[in-house]
Formats: structure tokens, C-alpha cells, sequence
């Protein structure tokens, strides 16, 4: 099982109010919202290893120099000049390191390279992975990774984490019309303005899965714009062809990335404590009580 674990921290922040606080004040909604999530995770799912992966860079200068606009809208107004930094709620950003502290004492696996976002760390361990997989994320991006063949399923929460859209490839060829193969062309075809993703204008979602279920994936479509005997619309030659310099770089942007280098880590699910007495320790500064102890004792279990 791997986490978007920002993807669920961030659904635990605004699903969680802000009135669960630490001790002193400090709010840690998040924290105890994710810990929850985990631990519901754990008993409905029951996976032999569990990783949770990070965001170390959510902006990689390598993308933007791609695509300019990527994620450019989420880069916080008060840093200019130095690194991009996300725009998040004031009350979230300090309880990010509380959540990776937590995470390290209990054991749970937690990964983030350099340069590279989540999702990229979620490619090379699906990639890497010779078992089923599931993939918890409210990112529909990661739906790119989906694959019946593989056991590679993408758990989508719904409603907290107990409501879970169970995503595969008759999932993605109903709602979508594409396999888990197809589903990055359709998103860069049609564009995502959530990612700063521009798309080709006048394509939206359905005519992008129509043209992949003509043409096969996004070469075969550019094959049809050069090919004038391919049944393609005066109009969408015309588009395609515009956006041939955006279509020659957005595969790489959108596309996770599988080969991310990742140190050694351990991703047997943990059954008691790496480090009881930080544990202990931090459930009593930060006050998460009944969350944690809840997840200690499922992974006891």
C-alpha cells in the first residue's frame, strides 16, 4: 500500500476542525485526521508493507522548465525571488513535521527524494513492485498507474477513507474510456487547470477519448494529423497541430516518473514502535491521544 501522503494529509486537514488542538493551542487536525486515516486503512485493507511518500520537491524545476505554467498558480506570493514554495494554509504547514516525526517513531516507511514529487516515488516503487498494489490518493493523476495485469488499483477516498472509489481498469474505461494506459494522454490532451496543465484548446475529455480509441495513444493521434486520408475534423487537425510544441514536452510533465533513486528503506508494516519513547513523547507534547493509540494497536493486532 502506498500513500499520497500530502494528498490525505491535506483531506484530513479540511475534513478534521480546527478546534483539535495540541496542549498548547496548536492545532494538529491534520496529524490526528491522518493517523485516523492510516488506521482505518490498515484494518479494512490489511497490507503487508505500507509506505508513505512525500512531496520533497511538489514543483520540480525540471517540469516547469517544460511547461512554465505547471502548479504555477499554487507557488505562495510571499517568497519571490527564492525557492517555489505552496501556497497552504497557514495552520497546515507546521504540522507537516509533527506528521513525518510521528510516522519515523512508529516505523512506517516514509520516503521523499529530492527534485522529485509523490507521485514520481508512487511510479518507481509500483514499478519496481512484483505484488498487487493499491494506491491511496485523492490524485486522479495516479489513476495513470492503474493496471489489472499487475494487481495495481488506485483506492480513491470519497469520503474520508472509509468510502474508497476501488479504481481499476473497468473503472477508468467506464467513467474515462481509457485504460490506466491511456489516462495520462487524455489528461494532457484535455489539460488540468488544478496542475496549470493548459490541454489543447477546443479538446476536452470526451473528444480525447475518442480520439485515443481511434488512434491508439498520443503518437498514433499525431500520426493521424499528418496522415490527411485519417478521419480527423478539419478542426481538431488544425488544434493538434498548433499545439505541437506543448504536445512534445507534456508527456514528460504529466507521466511519473519510474526510476526515482531511492535509498534503502523497509517497508514491512511495522508491528510495534521504531521508538516508543519518542512516540511517547510526542503523543503527550502534541496531544494526539485516542489516534494514535488506535493505530499502535492495529498494528499490534
Amino acid at each position: 500500500m502506498l500513500l499520497d501522503t500530502a494528498s490525505l494529509y491535506f483531506r484530513a486537514y479540511f475534513g478534521v476542525p480546527e478546534s483539535v488542538k495540541a496542549p498548547d493551542g496548536t492545532p494538529v487536525n491534520a496529524v490526528r485526521g491522518l493517523l485516523d486515516f492510516i488506521d482505518r486503512l490498515v484494518r479494512d485493507h490489511r497490507p503487508a508493507r505500507l509506505v508513505a511518500c512525500m512531496d520533497a520537491d511538489w514543483r520540480p524545476h525540471w517540469r516547469v522548465e517544460l511547461i512554465p505554467s505547471y502548479k504555477a498558480h499554487r507557488v505562495a506570493a510571499e517568497h519571490p525571488g527564492g525557492p517555489d514554495e505552496e501556497e497552504v494554509p497557514d495552520t497546515l504547514s507546521p504540522q507537516v513535521p509533527v506528521i513525518e516525526a510521528v510516522l519515523d517513531a512508529l516505523g512506517i516507511a516514509r520516503v521523499g527524494v529530492a527534485g522529485y514529487e509523490a507521485d514520481d516515488i508512487i511510479g518507481t516503487l509500483t514499478t519496481r513492485a512484483t505484488g498487487p498494489v493499491d494506491i491511496v490518493t485523492g490524485d486522479r493523476d495516479l489513476y495513470q498507474l492503474v493496471d489489472d495485469a499487475r494487481g495495481v488499483r488506485v483506492l480513491y477516498p470519497l469520503k474520508g477513507v472509509g468510502t474508497l472509489q476501488l479504481t481499476d481498469e473497468a473503472v477508468l474505461r467506464e467513467k474515462y474510456g481509457v485504460d490506466g494506459g491511456g489516462y495520462a494522454d487524455l489528461a494532457l490532451l484535455r489539460g488540468d487547470p488544478s496542475d496549470g496543465l493548459p490541454g489543447v484548446p477546443g479538446i476536452g475529455e470526451k473528444t480525447a477519448a475518442r480520439l485515443l480509441d481511434a488512434f491508439g495513444d498520443l503518437a498514433g493521434i499525431m500520426a493521424a494529423v499528418d496522415d490527411p486520408r485519417a478521419k480527423l475534423t478539419p478542426a481538431q487537425r488544425r488544434r493538434l497541430d498548433e499545439a505541437r510544441p506543448y504536445l512534445a514536452v507534456a508527456p514528460k510533465v504529466v507521466r511519473v516518473a519510474r526510476d526515482v533513486p531511492l535509498p534503502d528503506i523497509d517497508t514491512a508494516l511495522p508491528r510495534t514502535p521504531r521508538d516508543a519513547a519518542a512516540l511517547t513523547e510526542l503523543s503527550g507534547r502534541w496531544g494526539l491521544g485516542g489516534s494514535l493509540q488506535r493505530l499502535v494497536s492495529t498494528l499490534e493486532a
